[in-house]
């Protein structure tokens, strides 16, 4: 996808940090953007101000685990914006501590929203962007209307985390819920490729968000027992520690969402500096594999199995 305007983009936890950066930058390519996200009054915020600069846009107040306000959600904006052509699913929630010490809560409230989040925005806008793009491409791409592109080629994003490729412990709920994601994307991606619609994973390093903190405003009274521990020592200002200080922003990750779907890349990654750890995990799943000639029989039962192109595809 390369001509973003007047494109309905649809972003989850879009109040601030990444969410707010993928949907300012899509704002600024010329899309229409619908903002979500469950702090209501913030999001409207956040959309009042892209829409002070010139964008077009729709603060959705949305939990995303809620599944009747999801179609609510869908409804409203085809109603007001147009068909959604870009998915971002980005609403998420963090918080650290060993995966044996979680509570039953903290597994509830993080695969909720972290992926259930997703499932719900697959689940809800997929097969009405299917829908969609089916119509446009049997009409032979011709019509539309100022809330409706005629363009074919859609887009789903969908955020999981360094955490959801490689791990060293410390955060096993959260990290269980970023590797589901991965898998989903990968999934999709296959799933997608015959309707034109394209898939990426976000997988972001440490940025500069409210994460941490917007995790406690969401978190719901009925799952409040955890079993995490502070991201920071008592008495350290996170903002000012250096994997914070140095981190990128919101709007740096959202110029590589934009180029990575640009590119229709399988995966968004926004850290160099993690290709050592990559490398090793990549490894050590070499290794892992058995030596010796495998019979020629059972490669050619598991050829669906053996079907990389879902990783060929990627233009990186």
């Amino acid at each position: 996808m390369d001509d973003f305007q007047g494109r309905v983009a649809f972003v989850t936890g879009a109040a601030s940090g990444i969410g707010l950066g993928i949907a300012t930058v899509l704002a600024r390519a010329g899309a229409r953007v619908a903002l979500a996200d469950k702090r209501g009054e913030k999001v409207a915020a956040a959309a009042a101000a892209l829409r002070n600069q010139g964008a077009t846009t729709l603060a959705v107040e949305l939990d995303v685990t809620d599944r009747a306000a999801w179609s609510a959600a869908a409804d409203r904006v085809e109603r007001e914006l147009g068909n959604v052509s870009l998915l971002c699913s980005n609403a998420g929630v963090n918080f650290v501590g060993a995966a044996h010490e979680a509570t039953w809560e903290d597994w509830d409230f993080a695969l909720g929203v972290n992926l259930g989040g997703a499932i719900n925005a697959v689940h809800t806008l997929v097969p009405r962007m299917v829908a969609a793009e089916t119509a446009i491409r049997q009409a032979g791409g011709k019509g539309g209307s100022a809330n409706t592109s005629s363009r074919t080629g859609g887009h789903v994003v969908i955020t999981s985390s360094v955490s959801g490729l490689f791990t060293g412990g410390g955060a096993g709920v959260y990290t269980t819920s970023k590797y589901a994601l991965v898998g989903l994307a990968e999934c999709l991606r296959g799933d997608l490729r015959p309707h034109g619609i394209g898939v990426s994973v976000l997988c972001p390093g440490p940025v500069k968000s409210e994460l941490f903190e917007s995790t406690e405003q969401v978190r719901p009274a009925n799952l409040a027992a955890t079993g995490s521990v502070a991201i920071v020592p008592a008495g350290v200002v996170r903002e000012r520690t250096p994997i914070f200080v140095t981190a990128p922003d919101g709007e740096d990750v959202g110029r590589q969402v934009l180029e990575g779907i640009r590119r229709n890349d399988l995966y968004i990654l926004t850290h160099a500096e993690f290709a050592p750890v990559l490398e090793a995990r990549a490894a050590a799943l070499k290794r892992s594999l058995p030596a010796g000639a495998v019979d020629p029989a059972r490669i050619e039962a598991s050829t669906r199995l053996l079907d990389t192109s879902v990783y060929d595809n990627t233009r990186r």
